[in-house]
């Protein structure tokens, strides 16, 4: 009877992990801000990465889907021991373009730079709100309204899933890219 108790307990704490993003290591408590109050403006992105190569992009894409299958592990940025999503995107994007993202998501949400809907390309970035926060849970854009990720839910394995129905449509909290601007 105990036992039956704790899984739901333990079903809700992994799904409101999301991808698994952690917090840098090293920082204090202390430096943990509390929240702007919503009546500032948000800041302005950091523009402060992009690919050397648009190309880079696509090539992320297809990596990605080299991956479909690859178990999920929270904190895993290595294919062979298992990636959650931001691990997965970082290790793409080291392989293909020789650049080291963060392991946390709404990190590499601030490295990049917004983009509208209508211009989303693959390989540009998909970030959700999956536990209460922006860019708690991001993905590749694949293309043809496709986004490929490393959830830690429903089989906890890489795979694809549409970015404008089912569960994650309701939950996007940001479009981002690393290509140049134009």
């Amino acid at each position: 009877m105990i036992a039956s108790k704790r899984v739901p307990a333990v079903a809700a704490a992994l799904l409101l992990a999301g991808c698994g993003t952690l917090p840098p290591p090293g920082l204090p408590s202390s430096s943990v801000q509390p929240a702007q109050p919503a009546v500032q403006p948000a800041p302005a992105p950091v523009a402060g990465l992009q690919l050397a190569d648009d190309r880079h992009a696509q090539d992320a894409v297809i990596y990605a889907l080299g991956l479909i299958g690859n178990h999920y592990r929270f904190g895993g940025r290595n294919p062979d021991s298992g990636l959650d999503c931001s691990g997965m995107v970082s290790w793409i994007f080291e392989q293909v373009a020789g650049i080291r993202l963060p392991h946390n998501a709404a990190q590499i949400a601030g490295l990049a730079r917004p983009v509208e809907r209508k211009s989303l390309q693959p390989g540009d970035l998909v970030f959700f709100n999956t536990s209460g926060k922006p860019h708690s849970h991001m993905g590749i854009y694949a293309g043809e309204g496709r986004f490929i990720h490393a959830p830690s839910t429903r089989g906890k394995y890489v795979r694809t899933d549409p970015l404008d129905t089912g569960w994650f449509a309701s939950r996007v909290s940001g479009l981002r890219t690393l290509r140049r601007p134009a």
